[in-house]
């Protein structure tokens, strides 16, 4: 009897992870569309270029100037160059296709709008996560002329991940509101900036309005990056993502 219920246990594993693999071979397929445009372009090698070059102007001023080895300086600053990195990365994914008139073929391939959407948002996370992977240079550095705090430093690459990934799926949502990348762009410069700005304005409102801070991304950002995780911030960024994901969603199929 328990041999014929393990049997039938695997076998309900198996039927899910068939289910699973299914579901996403389309976001996949989607994804790795996008990620292999990106790097066909030279967009995609501007950004990194002058991502790399301004982090690490402020990480090596701090380093060598100051005489510090830690990262601190350099996931304070990094929120605020995400918001205006990410935009540009995501700005063309559905403008660009809006445009030239590809979302139509798009809107009637079979794949749901969802998947679509989904796939494009991967690509962009993806994208900005391999962004960040040549900065575990400025780690090394530390490493080698110090000894770190491992803590704010895993918690610091965690919140960057998931911060990119809410921003990724807010410039996608942008991205297909309108059939201009440059409008794109701003709007979703816009909403991350907003984000990013609303702790640092709550000291100008009354005591009342203080709980206003808990929807600013740079918020729970600082609090992972001090390497306290914190199951509050993991689902704010999440829930901006599902949001993000599900109003692009929904203007999408309305263009239906």
């Amino acid at each position: 009897m328990s041999f014929k219920m393990n049997f039938k246990f695997k076998d309900r594993i198996g039927q899910a992870r068939d289910g699973i693999r299914v579901y996403l071979h389309e976001p996949v397929a989607i994804m790795e569309k996008e990620l292999m445009t990106y790097f066909y372009t030279p967009i995609a090698y501007i950004v990194i270029t002058a991502f790399l070059v301004v982090t690490g102007i402020f990480f090596f001023k701090d380093f060598f100037y100051f005489n510090q080895a830690e990262m601190r300086g350099f996931f304070q600053l990094l929120p605020l160059i995400l918001t205006l990195v990410v935009p540009a990365v995501t700005m063309r994914l559905f403008a660009e296709e809006i445009h030239s008139g590809t979302i139509e073929t798009l809107m009637t391939l079979p794949v749901t709008t969802v998947k679509t959407v989904i796939g494009k948002f991967f690509a962009a996370t993806i994208f900005v996560t391999l962004m960040l992977a040549p900065t575990l240079v400025y780690l090394v550095s530390i490493i080698i002329v110090g000894s770190p705090d491992p803590g704010p430093i895993i918690g610091g690459y965690l919140g960057a991940v998931l911060l990119a990934g809410a921003y990724s799926a807010v410039g996608i949502l942008a991205s297909s509101l309108s059939r201009n990348q440059i409008v794109a762009f701003i709007v979703g410069l816009i909403i991350c900036f907003s984000l990013w700005l609303i702790d640092k304005i709550i000291i100008f409102l009354p005591n009342k309005l203080a709980f206003l801070e808990y929807f600013g991304t740079d918020y729970h950002f600082r609090n992972i990056s001090r390497g306290i995780i914190d199951s509050r911030d993991i689902i704010y960024f999440l829930s901006i993502i599902v949001i993000s994901i599900l109003l692009t969603t929904k203007i999408l199929d309305d263009r239906r």
